[in-house]
């Protein structure tokens, strides 16, 4: 069980990067994304620094 989880503002999100295993990194632009994407905290780990630089960042499990 997670405590204090909160949701992602997707208003403010400019830019999603996602963590791939290995090390690289994939950004996306989140313009028209935010029907598409829900980020669920069970596959990863979400870091969201949209209220500082507009970038939210994914770690998908295994790679957190």
């Amino acid at each position: 069980m997670k405590l204090f989880v909160q949701p992602v503002d997707f208003t403010r999100v400019q830019t999603l990067v996602y963590h791939l295993p290995e090390g690289p990194i994939l950004a996306l632009p989140s313009e028209g994304m935010e029907e598409f994407l829900e980020l669920e905290l069970s596959i990863g780990h979400v870091c969201d620094t949209s209220d500082i630089d507009g970038v939210v960042h994914f770690f998908p499990r295994g790679n957190a």
